[in-house]
């Protein structure tokens, strides 16, 4: 059929179409036009009714890396930012989380660089790891960090970017991180200072990056990570105060050391981005036995379509260790799980 006979039997049928509807409106009718077959007025077709997300095929979550996975833990084998995007294609995943104290260069035209390079590599650049701290009483540091995010959300949105990381900063009192980790993420607070105080600093401070964040159409995803938001009550405590859908949560499922699943599961319907840990050879902070069926479902129940990024932090090496992780995760997060 060429192009002029199908556009005019087009609009042949449109107005049959058109016709039978208006008729079926009148008050002497008591049947619907529908495509396939009339029903009569009142008559619920089969399916309706219904939650209609219950009927929607299954569609598997797509699979990212983060570069921090080929780049913190092992001395002469960390890969720059153009490296990582090669072998993450070359690997099989979907996208790619950029850390963004990894990139060496922040130009405009390195950054337009990336995106042609994960473009030609079929990769989405769909998340970016970011750092800035709130947690002080000292208003000058807290407006470079307010000045630092709105910078990184500016860079998120020149490379195309629609989510980054944002932490709620720590108290800063451990001598180490290695110390904050053996003391499972709890460290004393700055002298004369509550939690109370804390939270406002942090809300304030984040409240004030909404606007850039808006406007560039990048999400914030406040993440589980140390600090005020250690637990999933004090990152909903943030989230549900600001309450804005510019500001919602990633969830790290590696970051609790206790009620692990139950605070998964009450992040899991505020999540906007999801990394996940993997230990093989042993972790290099700690090691946690993490069930990813048990989490594929939690998030499936949550109805969360988003990406999945994995965040190797195992001993194992990074060729090895990434495919077998990203196979987990297809494994788990690749089928509808009961």
């Amino acid at each position: 059929m060429n192009r002029r006979k199908f556009l005019a039997q087009t609009a042949v049928a449109g107005a049959s179409l058109s016709v039978a509807t208006s008729s079926s409106t009148g008050a002497s009718s008591n049947r619907l036009l529908l495509p396939g077959r009339s029903l009569k007025r009142g008559e619920i077709p089969s399916g309706a009714g219904r939650n209609p997300v219950d009927h929607q095929p299954f569609v598997p979550n797509r699979i990212a890396v983060s570069t921090y996975s080929f780049f913190t833990f092992r001395d002469g084998s960390k890969l720059t930012m153009p490296e990582c995007i090669d072998t993450a294609a070359r690997m099989g995943f979907d996208g790619v989380e950029l850390l963004q104290v990894q990139m060496e260069d922040t130009s405009k035209g390195a950054l337009q660089k990336l995106k042609r390079q994960a473009f030609v590599n079929g990769l989405d650049l769909c998340g970016m790891s970011t750092h800035q701290g709130f947690l002080r009483p000292d208003k000058e540091y807290r407006q470079k960090n307010i000045a630092k995010t709105i910078s990184q959300i500016e860079m998120a949105y020149d490379l195309g970017i629609p989510t980054i990381r944002v932490n709620t900063g720590r108290w800063g009192t451990s001598r180490s991180f290695e110390e904050l980790m053996k003391n499972k993420g709890i460290e004393p607070r700055l002298p004369n200072c509550t939690d109370e105080q804390g939270f406002r600093w942090v809300i304030d401070s984040l409240e004030e990056c909404l606007k850039t964040a808006e406007r560039c159409g990048v999400v914030l995803g406040l993440e589980n990570h140390w600090g005020l938001g250690r637990t999933a009550e004090g990152v909903l405590r943030i989230v549900k105060a600001i309450d804005s859908p510019w500001l919602q949560v990633t969830m790290d499922t590696g970051n609790f050391f206790e009620r692990h699943y139950q605070q998964l599961e009450m992040l899991a319907p505020h999540a906007v981005f999801v990394q996940a840990k993997t230990y093989y050879g042993g972790g290099v902070y700690y090691t946690i036995d993490l069930d990813y069926d048990r989490i594929a479902r939690l998030c499936q129940a949550a109805n969360y379509r988003g990406y999945i990024s994995l965040e190797f932090e195992g001993k194992e090496e990074a060729a090895i260790a990434v495919p077998e992780s990203l196979a987990t995760l297809r494994k788990s997060f690749g089928k509808k799980q009961a």
